[in-house]
């Protein structure tokens, strides 16, 4: 199990590297320090002393990969890439364009991020599986037919509207929860019920579908039909067989998932007003803070490669027949 983390985590280095160098190419490509600058200072006649001093402030008065004013390995680590990129490894993601500690906004957002994004991923699973069970206990039946229709329905409208709608209704007509904003605490449940209610509707449609054709597969295999036979009622053939064996791909998603959590939604935080990394994100995109974008990217590509192994690791909790060597 040791070598095998020791492997993964070593094949994880260069898509990280890889990671690290697309973003910065991309976002350059699109902008030059330069443009940066005067996007900053907010001036259309803006001097060229100004945008000097932007740059020379914050980091970006250098090449950007190659320094070839400068020798032997100067020429690489005295440059834009090196300096803004190599601290990220370390989780030392320095300082955005306005100054501020981009780490410390990271641990601060988080905590909002993961009182949405939890709640709505543990019940939406919950709210998933159930639904799915339902269908196939009662399949070739109204019941489901009835279902997949809803399901099918559901999934069908967007989610601007369940955003939208769910204000309208919950927050406007009824007045049982704030449109927008947030705050620490326990009172913080005033602001997040209506977003995770959200978000639990929206997802059920493409969720319980993807679960009923995962135990559809199941229920028509070979084990199934012997513990029919055995004379096993439905609901234990269900929750005893189906279920069970059903776990291995549903901890492939629900596992890889998981620690991408903590980024947060980008739109529900954006029409909920929730100091979040999702909003974090949106805001750093619009502005052209490189900085944040660079380290939000970083940081996801980093807990989607923890998922994948996380995901691994469960394989052997849920199937004996697996094994990391």
């Amino acid at each position: 199990m040791i070598a095998y983390l020791i492997r993964r985590l070593l094949y994880a280095l260069p898509i990280l590297i890889g990671v690290n160098v697309l973003t910065f190419a991309l976002f350059f490509l699109v902008n030059t320090p330069d443009d940066m600058a005067r996007l900053h200072l907010g001036v259309k006649r803006v001097t060229a002393d100004a945008v000097a001093k932007w740059k020379t402030e914050r980091g970006y008065d250098k090449p950007l990969f190659v320094n070839a004013g400068a020798t032997g390995l100067g020429k690489v680590t005295e440059t834009i890439f090196f300096d803004k990129s190599l601290a990220m490894f370390a989780f030392r993601f320095g300082a955005s364009d306005d100054g501020r500690d981009i780490a410390h906004e990271i641990k601060t957002r988080m905590w909002p991020s993961l009182a949405i994004a939890l709640p709505t991923f543990v019940i939406g699973l919950m709210v998933d599986i159930s639904v799915a069970l339902i269908l196939i206990f009662f399949r070739r039946s109204y019941v489901e037919w009835s279902g997949v229709v809803l399901l099918v329905a559901l999934m069908s409208v967007s989610g601007l509207f369940y955003i939208i709608g769910g204000q309208f209704l919950f927050a406007k007509v009824w007045q049982l929860a704030p449109i927008s904003g947030y705050q620490p605490g326990f009172n913080a449940s005033r602001f997040v019920w209506l977003p995770i209610l959200i978000g639990v509707v929206g997802g059920v449609g493409a969720g319980a579908r993807w679960y009923r054709t995962l135990f559809l597969e199941e229920a028509g295999k070979d084990y199934v039909r012997t513990a029919r036979a055995k004379g096993l009622s439905e609901a234990a053939v269900l929750f005893r067989h189906i279920l069970k064996n059903g776990m291995v791909p549903i901890l492939t998603g629900a596992v890889a998932v998981f620690p991408l959590l903590f980024m947060g939604s980008l739109i529900l935080e954006s029409f909920f007003g929730i100091p979040g990394l999702g909003s974090y994100t949106i805001d750093a995109i619009g502005s052209q803070d490189f900085a944040i974008v660079r380290a939000i990217v970083f940081l996801g590509a980093a807990l989607y490669i923890v998922g994948l192994i996380l995901t691994d690791i469960s394989y052997t909790l849920v199937d004996p027949r697996v094994r990391l060597s």
